[in-house]
């Protein structure tokens, strides 16, 4: 069975050292900044940027995700991606 999308974003939370939600929610602004720092992305997190440019950075970052996307959350394959690229189960 695969993992549900909340599974997947508490996997990948736990891989980048945040914690697990209780509730499904989407990746808060140090979620995503630890994220950028994890793959490596180009995106200077010490002032946290706005989340689409931290999500444009991490799919620059993420080989097989669409650069060209930074508007929206991130979608399971998606997050199926980023969780191999930070070392996710």
């Amino acid at each position: 069975m695969s993992p549900t999308v909340s599974e997947l974003r508490d996997e990948i939370r736990v891989s980048v050292g945040r914690y697990e939600r209780v509730e499904s929610t989407a990746f808060t602004k140090e979620a995503l900044a630890a994220i950028c720092d994890a793959v490596d992305a180009d995106v200077d997190t010490d002032q946290i940027p706005p989340k689409p440019e931290m999500r444009a950075g991490i799919r620059e970052a993420v080989p097989d995700l669409d650069a060209g996307e930074s508007d929206r959350p991130f979608r399971k394959a998606e997050l199926v991606a980023i969780s191999d690229a930070v070392g996710g189960e």
